[in-house]
């Protein structure tokens, strides 16, 4: 225990006043339902490198330029009254030596500045806010898929925490080539890896609960949605709703592996259904 404690302090010493801290993996609650990658800090794994903020968890691809998933906590403590910081800028705590994208890369590109872990999940303070905005937290996203159907998403699940519910939240990206307001695109500026899929998958708690509470009958949302602007425009994103199953093989990922196996596999095969489900209503479109 006291070797752990070390290692934390000098973590978070190596970063200084730093708005984001080192955490051991074992101590990050963002990774409570498993590390789907299996990702390390270690520089070996260039292309799933593991990244533990206080604020969430990623796993970072080298080789694209942005984050294969990032993972987070939804509870009432994250949610308060800090706006929004706006202020995207490289992550220093990638390893020297590797390119730290910057805001202009998606300058002009037709794609958004599209976050993983939203900003209106981090209002606690304004130092949660503005981890949201490090560049290993974002990805090139079609315009109409981050400001429709994923936003609309981001609002339900911060709906679900008001209404005494908390979440325990994974996404990322698979494939290339995207459809941004400019067209087809596979990359930014030859260095940023535009992605052909966003998906999302969110575990739903009790307020309060704990993964030892979690069962096969857990309620779990998974969704999977092209990044294609002519594919998502006015489109629900209830119509994007599939099993994590599904996007465990088309991804490469393992979810829920910190969960019973019995747990786990019933939580795979799991498909949303807004009419039936106990979490409450969702958005018409």
């Amino acid at each position: 225990m006291k070797k752990l404690i070390a290692l934390a302090l000098l973590s978070w010493a190596a970063v200084g006043c730093r708005t984001v801290a080192v955490l051991p993996e074992s101590k990050s609650v963002h990774l409570s339902m498993g590390n789907p990658t299996d990702a390390r800090a270690d520089t070996n794994q260039a292309n799933n490198y593991l990244m533990l903020k206080n604020q969430y968890a990623l796993s970072y691809n080298r080789a694209k330029g942005h984050a294969n998933w990032v993972a987070w906590e939804l509870s009432p403590q994250w949610l308060g009254s800090s706006d929004r910081q706006d202020n995207f800028r490289p992550d220093p705590d990638l390893p020297a030596g590797w390119y730290r994208s910057v805001p202009s890369d998606y300058t002009n590109s037709g794609f958004d500045r599209g976050h993983l872990c939203p900003s209106a999940d981090r209002t606690g303070s304004d130092a949660d806010n503005v981890a949201t905005f490090l560049m290993t937290n974002i990805i090139p996203q079609a315009p109409e898929l981050n400001r429709e159907a994923w936003a609309r998403l981001e609002d339900y699940c911060r709906t679900l925490v008001q209404n005494g519910n908390r979440l325990f939240i994974v996404a990322g990206t698979y494939g290339t080539g995207g459809e941004g307001s400019r067209g087809n695109q596979t990359s930014l500026k030859d260095r940023i890896q535009v992605p052909a899929r966003n998906w999302k998958v969110i575990v739903v708690l009790p307020q309060g609960g704990t993964r030892e509470q979690i069962t096969a009958t857990t309620p779990v949302i998974a969704v999977d949605f092209p990044n294609r602007t002519s594919q998502v425009d006015n489109q629900s994103w209830q119509s994007f709703i599939t099993t994590p199953g599904a996007i465990e093989q088309a991804a490469g990922v393992r979810f829920f592996s910190y969960l019973p196996a019995r747990v786990r596999d019933a939580l795979r095969q799991s498909r949303f259904n807004p009419d039936t489900s106990p979490l409450g209503a969702v958005e018409s479109r």
